[in-house]
């Protein structure tokens, strides 16, 4: 086996048998051959029986079928076990494996370490392992979920408070490399609002120059739990908030207003007046792909 062509693999379902697959064989019956396969280096039937040996209480038997696996010091495969040691209770088993990983500086170790000690009553140390890495936006997000646990939300909005860059305007999508201002908006509202200051949250998201990312726009999402409808409308009424549009919908129908999910897409499909060359400008060049970011007006 090796670590690359198994992250290959399992990042585009491509030469090996996907999990949807794997699923219907377990689920007609065809046990054998999850298992068969899980030894011929098919990923998603490894971890499948892996789980499945696991709820027999057969837990030596399932680290021995992720165990080459492993072996390749492949990252996916070392989160696999620690999932299952932790859901078995044997928490400073699942710890331990992480920390080597993260001692020999593997990058996605630290998050996944961090909040593995979260869970477990060690959220003041992981706080401290977070916080001298507050400007990668990863470890930003994380160090922001820790602090609930620890009580250090404080200490959290202090350090996103020293990056956020009144003067700085990004001229595209990647123009900051690692924890920018609008990223550090929205962790700081995050706090705020979760610590009931909804007004000073929305405030905060209300300064970002780009609203959506990964097709979600913060602020929208916030306003519909906390049944701001209004405020949601007129957001969603803005051009180019696409997403604000999207959530205002889904609150209608949840609400049991169809009619009202239907006008609004179709109000947002309706050709608008440009309100000004900044808008225009501001919302050019950037790309709605998934990922991307998309300015404010």
């Amino acid at each position: 086996m090796d670590a690359a062509d198994l992250d290959y693999q399992a990042r585009t379902r491509s030469g090996c048998i996907p999990p949807e697959l794997v699923s219907r064989l377990l689920e007609r019956g065809y046990v054998e051959v999850v298992e068969q396969q899980a030894g011929r280096g098919e990923w998603f039937c490894a971890v499948a029986w892996a789980r499945l040996l696991g709820k027999q209480d057969r837990q030596a038997e399932a680290l021995e079928v992720l165990a080459p696996y492993r072996a390749t010091r492949w990252w996916t495969a070392v989160t696999a076990v620690a999932e299952l040691l932790e859901g078995w209770g044997r928490i400073d088993e699942a710890i331990e494996i992480t920390r080597v990983r993260m001692a020999a500086g593997h990058p996605m170790a630290l998050e996944f370490y961090t909040r593995l000690l979260a869970r477990h009553g060690r959220a003041e140390e992981a706080s401290d392992l977070l916080v001298p890495h507050v400007d990668d936006w990863v470890l930003a997000t994380a160090l922001v979920d820790v602090a609930s646990v620890a009580g250090r939300d404080e200490e959290a909005a202090a350090l996103l408070t020293g990056r956020i860059r009144a003067d700085h305007c990004c001229d595209g999508p990647w123009c900051c490399h690692g924890l920018d201002s609008d990223m550090a908006l929205g962790l700081l509202a995050t706090i705020r609002e979760r610590q009931g200051h909804i007004d000073v949250a929305i405030a905060l998201l209300r300064r970002r120059q780009i609203v959506s990312i990964n097709c979600r726009d913060q602020l929208a999402d916030l306003l519909a739990r906390h049944d701001r409808i209004e405020e949601l409308r007129a957001y969603a009424a803005l051009d180019g908030h696409a997403e604000a549009v999207q959530r205002l919908a889904e609150l209608l129908e949840e609400d049991g207003d169809v009619e009202g999910a239907i006008a609004a897409y179709g109000q947002a499909a309706a050709p608008r007046p440009r309100t000004g060359t900044r808008l225009t400008s501001l919302r050019s060049s950037w790309p709605d792909t998934d990922g991307a970011k998309r300015r404010s007006p």
